[in-house]
C-alpha cells in the first residue's frame, strides 16, 4: 500500500511540474506548483518527516507561492502574452530533456541503498527529526548553509536597490 501512495505522489508530482511549465497562464502555473507542493508534503509525510512537510506547506505553499503571485500581478503580463515569439524553443528545450533522461538513468543505473553516516533510522528515532535535522545543518554543513544565506542577502539587497532606481526615476 505504501508503493501505492509513493508510486501516485511521484506521478503527480512529475505531472504537476510539467503543467507548471507547459501552462500558459501564469496564475495557473502558481496553482499547478501550489499542488505540486503539497503532494512533496505527502512524500515526506510517508517517510515520517513530519517537520519538513509543515515546513513545506509553510515556508513553499504559504510565503513562497504568495510572493510568486504577487510578481505575477505586478509585471503586466498581457503584453508579453500578445507578442508572437521570434524564437522556438522546442529543439533545445527536447536536446536538453533528453540528455537530463539519459543521465538520470546514468545515475539511477549506479545507485545503491546503504547506511551512510551515523543518522541511522534507530538513532533519528531517538532523537527527534528536528534535532536530527538541526544537528546535520549546523555542524557538518554550517558553511554551505552560511552560502545559501549570504547569496540571498544579496539578491535581498539587489532587489531592493533596483526598487529604489525605479521610484527615482
Amino acid at each position: 500500500m505504501v508503493e501505492f501512495f509513493f508510486g501516485f505522489f511521484a506521478i503527480m508530482i512529475l505531472f504537476c511540474s510539467v503543467m507548471v511549465v507547459m501552462s500558459r497562464n501564469a496564475i495557473h502555473s502558481v496553482l499547478w506548483m501550489l499542488v505540486m507542493f503539497f503532494h512533496v508534503a505527502g512524500v515526506y509525510l510517508m517517510l515520517n518527516a513530519e517537520f519538513l512537510a509543515a515546513t513545506q506547506i509553510i515556508v513553499y505553499a504559504g510565503a513562497i507561492l504568495v510572493l510568486f503571485l504577487f510578481v505575477i500581478m505586478l509585471l503586466n503580463l498581457r503584453e508579453e502574452m500578445n507578442i508572437e515569439q521570434l524564437i522556438d524553443g522546442w529543439p533545445a528545450g527536447l536536446s536538453l530533456a533528453v540528455a537530463m533522461l539519459v543521465v538520470l538513468i546514468l545515475a539511477l543505473g549506479s545507485f545503491s541503498v546503504k547506511p551512510w553516516g551515523q543518522w541511522s533510522i534507530e538513532v533519528v528515532e531517538k532523537t527527534t527529526q528536528t534535532k536530527a535535522l538541526g544537528k546535520v545543518l549546523y555542524t557538518e554543513y554550517l558553511l554551505p548553509f552560511e552560502i545559501a544565506s549570504l547569496v540571498l542577502l544579496v539578491a535581498i539587497i539587489g532587489a531592493v536597490v533596483l526598487a529604489k532606481k525605479k521610484l527615482k526615476s
